[in-house]
């Protein structure tokens, strides 16, 4: 089974169902970018990561094997 690039380097499969369910997405996405040390990702996943970022990770995790990144600085 492939690795995934993120979520702690889970198995891809464990990474997508955890990417579906919406508070396990929220926190994980939010520790993946302080732990990348991206402070203002970080804090924007915090405050707005359960909405239209929540379904773009899904579809991101399905598709890219990795979570959105909209800021990388």
């Amino acid at each position: 089974m492939a690795k995934s690039k993120d979520y702690f380097g889970l198995p891809w499969l464990v990474s997508v169902i955890l990417a579906i369910i919406p508070f396990t997405s929220w926190l994980l996405g939010f520790c993946t970018r302080f732990s990348e040390g991206k402070i203002v990702a970080g804090l924007l996943r915090l405050f707005l990561g359960w909405n239209i970022i929540w379904i773009l990770d899904i579809l991101c995790m399905v598709f890219n094997k990795s979570i959105l990144r909209i800021l990388n600085f």
